[in-house]
């Protein structure tokens, strides 16, 4: 029986073993060598990592971050994932009081202003790091192709330097991480994986509504989150911490 966990010392060489195996495979170590481990749902692209695990796993935990801001779309969306895969859904909000005083003295929209860090700090970062207390990995939908200045170098699995302590290691499974967007719309397509309606206006990177619009034909789909911001800092925060350059 294979021993609960992965220590640091093995994570390299698990991360390089498996760089090139298929998401399932990667999904699959994860499941196996965790029982308390959840995945990362944003209402995006990563309910193909939600059709895969629930196969493997029925009953998975998954969560998702609500942050207030949300398109009626996404939420919609949420509650039909819930609805249609044997999974235990989480749907985590953040703290009232933080999010009051933050509109209180700067207004809803200050983030246009000062940039997206702070808001994204109390709405998301915060939260995150609450759910992450609670368990030994999780399990991102992020991929290398989605923001060539910042996430160019994901690996498929590494240590969560960023929402770790010394007391409490956490591990970080990125099984996408190789795909492009092509190959997760293809298995979406084979698979019939339902999706967020907003994809059918444009929208290619979903996240709160103030902060994303649909993009244009041959744009990036990260050119519609934060676009007012420069390309290099367009991170909410929830994997900056892992990710080269710490942004």
């Amino acid at each position: 029986m294979v021993e609960m966990g992965i220590p640091a010392a093995e994570i390299a060489g698990l991360a390089a073993e498996y760089a090139t195996r298929t998401p399932v495979e990667i999904l699959t170590l994860a499941l196996e060598r965790f029982d308390n481990i959840a995945l990362s749902f944003s209402g995006a692209e990563d309910i193909v990592l939600v059709d895969m695990a629930s196969k493997i796993r029925p009953g998975v935990a998954v969560f998702s971050l609500d942050t207030g801001r949300l398109h009626g779309e996404t939420y919609r969306f949420i509650e039909s994932v819930r609805e249609r895969y044997p999974i235990t859904l989480d749907v985590l909000a953040p703290d009232t009081i933080a999010v009051e005083r933050l509109v209180r003295e700067k207004g809803l929209f200050s983030f246009y202003k000062d940039g997206h860090t702070e808001c994204c700090g109390i709405r998301k970062v915060v939260p995150l790091k609450r759910k992450l207390a609670t368990v030994d990995a999780w399990i991102t939908g992020q991929r290398q192709d989605q923001s060539p200045s910042t996430r160019a170098s994901v690996p498929v699995i590494q240590a969560d330097t960023a929402f770790s302590s010394a007391e409490h290691p956490v591990v970080k499974f990125n099984p996408l991480a190789r795909w492009s967007s092509a190959e997760v719309w293809r298995y979406m397509r084979e698979h019939d994986v339902p999706y967020n309606q907003l994809h059918e206006k444009g929208f290619a990177s979903i996240g709160c509504e103030p902060c994303t619009r649909a993009v244009l034909p041959n744009q990036h789909e990260r050119e519609g989150r934060w676009w007012w911001e420069e390309a290099t800092i367009k991170e909410c925060g929830l994997h900056a911490g892992n990710l080269k350059g710490g942004r």
